[in-house]
């Protein structure tokens, strides 16, 4: 590993799980198995992917690890905040994700991570009932509780370092509201006034978060971190923060194939994307309030990948169409549709047809182990702000649009700046160009 200026990473690394449910607990049991070396974290990029760096007679093609100082999985320490009261153990057993038998060698290690309560308002996810719950009388007493948390986290487990990422349910839509949302002395101002319309729960996550020099990851299409109040405290704390939505099944296809028919030049008639989910994510997102949040995250992959300005014959007015539908029967194991109406020479119709029967929580997993290490790391590195390097790993990548930047969705693309960003990190060059 050559020499920089990044800060190696000495001592222990706390994640702190916003989230106590399928996702996290597979992540948790995931990480304690490989550290056992009783399985392996397949699907993660820093810990299988390998960089190109150098070129001609000095290329060599190296894992992260080997570019740049990582945290090690022997390192890490989790905790979580949940609605409800039960231990990961129990919560991984109830989520019924992993078999027993690759949960019970690490019971010990799940039943020590008791969920702290939860900053929660019924209001942003009106199917969920836990009672494990602050008593906050307004939202800017929420933010000096989750700051508490977040420090006696720290002290109790010896961490030198903290990464909080968001691995909760969908909130209601918030719609972005400059009078509130645009500055961080007005956020703040709402915060203190208690204004539970514009400012949501996970909102004082990620300040609470910023303020105790926390990275913060947003890993559901909330809208969170993505107004410039946020992009403001980052700034201002020299933190990173990035977000949104963990792009798993269906838009990881999406943002993979949608690039096939644009550099074919085929044209594009029509996308139709249907799910079917049955676990506490299916449930909340039955709610239309909620699903209008999502909705808006997965609309937008296509619309920057198949540009009409850019080939008005190909990708004019077609149809996008979005679904997700709660399944009890499926539980974890989501099954996507999508239906592609494309068309070709003269014009002449064709179809594509994508079933995707994933695994939510498996494919999530090994992103919230890249997501952590890869902030902590820039951290470490001095980046702070929005981390565009990380939009490969999710959904709806954070962009300044009030300066009229569009997000990168292609998926190729998204993997160059990746890898450019761990060459830059690494002291190498930056030798490749995002087309």
């Amino acid at each position: 590993m050559r020499q920089t200026n990044i800060k190696q990473p000495e001592g222990k690394l706390g994640i702190l799980c916003v989230g106590c449910g399928a996702v996290a607990t597979t992540f948790m049991t995931g990480v304690f198995m490989a550290r056992k070396g009783l399985a392996k974290p397949v699907g993660s990029m820093t810990q299988y992917d390998k960089i190109r760096v150098g070129k001609g007679a000095d290329k060599q093609y190296l894992h992260y690890k080997d570019i740049v100082p990582l945290a090690q999985l022997s390192d890490i320490v989790f905790g979580a905040w949940d609605v409800y009261p039960q231990n990961a153990y129990q919560a991984a057993m109830y989520a019924e994700v992993l078999n027993e038998k690759d949960i019970n060698p690490v019971r010990d290690e799940l039943e020590q991570i008791v969920p702290m309560k939860a900053a929660f308002d019924k209001n942003y996810a009106k199917r969920l009932d836990g009672d494990n719950v602050k008593d906050c009388k307004t939202r800017w007493e929420m933010v000096e509780q989750l700051r508490q948390d977040i420090r006696a986290f720290k002290a109790k487990n010896q961490c030198s370092r903290i990464v909080v990422i968001w691995a909760a349910s969908t909130e209601i839509y918030v719609p972005v509201d400059l009078s509130v949302h645009g500055s961080l002395k007005a956020l703040e101002e709402a915060m203190k006034a208690d204004d539970r319309q514009h400012v949501a729960p996970s909102m004082c996550y990620a300040y609470a978060a910023l303020r105790e020099g926390a990275p913060f990851i947003m890993g559901a299409p909330n809208t969170t971190v993505d107004i410039p109040a946020m992009w403001q405290l980052a700034e201002e704390t020299r933190i990173p923060i990035a977000g949104k939505d963990f792009k798993t099944g269906q838009t990881l296809v999406k943002s993979g194939f949608a690039p096939i028919i644009g550099t074919r030049c085929l044209g594009l008639s029509g996308w139709f994307s249907t799910n079917i989910l049955g676990n506490r994510d299916g449930l909340v997102l039955d709610e239309p309030d909620n699903f209008r949040t999502k909705e808006v995250s997965k609309l937008s992959t296509l619309e920057t990948i198949l540009k009409p300005e850019t080939q008005p014959d190909l990708y004019t007015d077609y149809y996008h169409k979005v679904r997700i539908n709660y399944y009890p029967p499926r539980n974890d194991n989501k099954e996507g549709w999508d239906n592609i109406d494309i068309f070709g020479w003269m014009g002449y119709p064709m179809q594509i047809k994508i079933n995707f029967l994933c695994r939510d929580s498996i494919l999530a997993a090994p992103l919230l182990l890249d997501l952590t290490l890869l902030s902590d790391l820039a951290a470490r590195a001095g980046r702070y702000g929005i981390q565009r390097f990380l939009s490969f790993f999710l959904k709806s990548p954070m962009h300044d649009y009030t300066q009229g930047e569009e997000a990168v969705n292609n998926l190729y693309q998204q993997y160059t700046m990746l890898k450019n960003a761990i060459r830059e990190m690494g002291g190498y060059e930056a030798d490749e160009e995002m087309d």
